[in-house]
């Protein structure tokens, strides 16, 4: 089990990845289009996709930072919600960002141009998405570092347009627990999701394990933008209950081995759409056996993140 200790610790090494990998995407991108190059475009997009994944955990293991700080006199409570609502903002954009630019990725293994709207799309979220985690990054430096200020003295700011208060993880939390429908809500879109995804990652691997080798993988390719959107009903209701309830969930066993299946997971799926290898497989044609280990720990994976979230509850005691 990780410590509070140990996640404050991931929270610092992580904490830089978003923005510094957001410029490198963006910086991609731009070579992209300045060179009319695909493959530039496609690497923009896997780098894009890969940050969207190391944004989950990165916000995650702040609530633990979070919790250190606490009663810590030199420390403004104020700014640390200032930087929370940051940096939500920016998450909410960036797996946006994430999203599109795995559909870039899945389109292009159609053989076919990203298309101007799509590339345009993937750009825009990817500038906006620098910009917010930027910002969310000043401000989390004034945490504990006045002396960056031009004006130490001066009373740091802990409003702005982009960290509204409906943000807040008590504004969240009161939310959650005082209207009568919205946990029913969620809990539903969440299993529905979780049955989506499930269901085409099942269906994939089994195919890229040698079941229905006569299927042509093609059809299995068009399937998988439905699992991705159960991946995001799975993503945006599952945040909502961890930031409900974050420090119910941050320092529980089950959740971070679920958070260890869902990474690796991602890390997965970015290697299967971006290899040629799997997309070109004719009908009758057996994978290779790296193929073959990727699909079987996709399976593996994912009943490790159905059985985690089912244990919440039961391991740990945080429930």
């Amino acid at each position: 089990m990780l410590t509070p200790a140990d996640l404050v610790h991931i929270h610092l090494l992580l904490n830089h990845f978003p923005t510094i990998g957001m410029i490198v995407g963006v910086g991609l991108f731009l070579l992209g289009l300045l060179n009319k190059s695909e493959e530039l475009k496609r690497g923009a997009m896997a780098v894009v996709f890969a940050m969207a994944l190391i944004s989950l955990p990165t916000y995650m293991s702040g609530y633990s930072a979070q919790k250190s700080l606490r009663g810590v006199q030199s420390v403004s409570q104020d700014v640390i919600s200032f930087h929370q609502r940051s940096a939500l903002f920016a998450l909410i954009v960036m797996e946006a960002a994430g999203v599109v630019a795995w559909y870039g990725l899945w389109r292009s293994r159609r053989h076919v141009s990203m298309g101007p709207r799509l590339t345009a799309a993937a750009v825009l979220l990817s500038v906006v998405t620098l910009g917010l985690m930027a910002g969310a990054a000043n401000v989390g430096s004034e945490i504990h570092h006045p002396e960056i200020l031009s004006d130490p003295k001066a009373a740091i700011s802990t409003e702005g347009i982009l960290a509204p208060r409906w943000l807040s993880s008590e504004f969240i939390t009161k939310y959650q627990y005082s209207h009568p429908w919205a946990w029913k809500t969620l809990e539903t879109i969440h299993f529905m999701g979780l049955c989506l995804l499930f269901g085409v990652v099942l269906v994939a691997n089994l195919r890229l394990l040698g079941w229905m080798r006569n299927a042509p993988l093609v059809g299995f390719h068009r399937l998988l933008p439905w699992g991705v959107w159960g991946f995001v009903a799975n993503s945006v209701t599952g945040m909502l209950f961890f930031i409900g309830q974050a420090f119910q969930y941050i320092e529980n066993p089950a959740f971070h081995l679920k958070m260890l299946c869902v990474l690796l997971a991602g890390a997965d799926v970015l290697y299967l759409t971006w290899h040629e290898e799997v997309w070109e497989m004719e009908a009758g044609a057996t994978a290779s056996a790296l193929v073959r280990l990727l699909a079987a720990s996709q399976l593996v994976l994912w009943i490790g993140v159905i059985y985690f979230g089912r244990m919440l509850p039961y391991i740990g005691n945080a429930f």
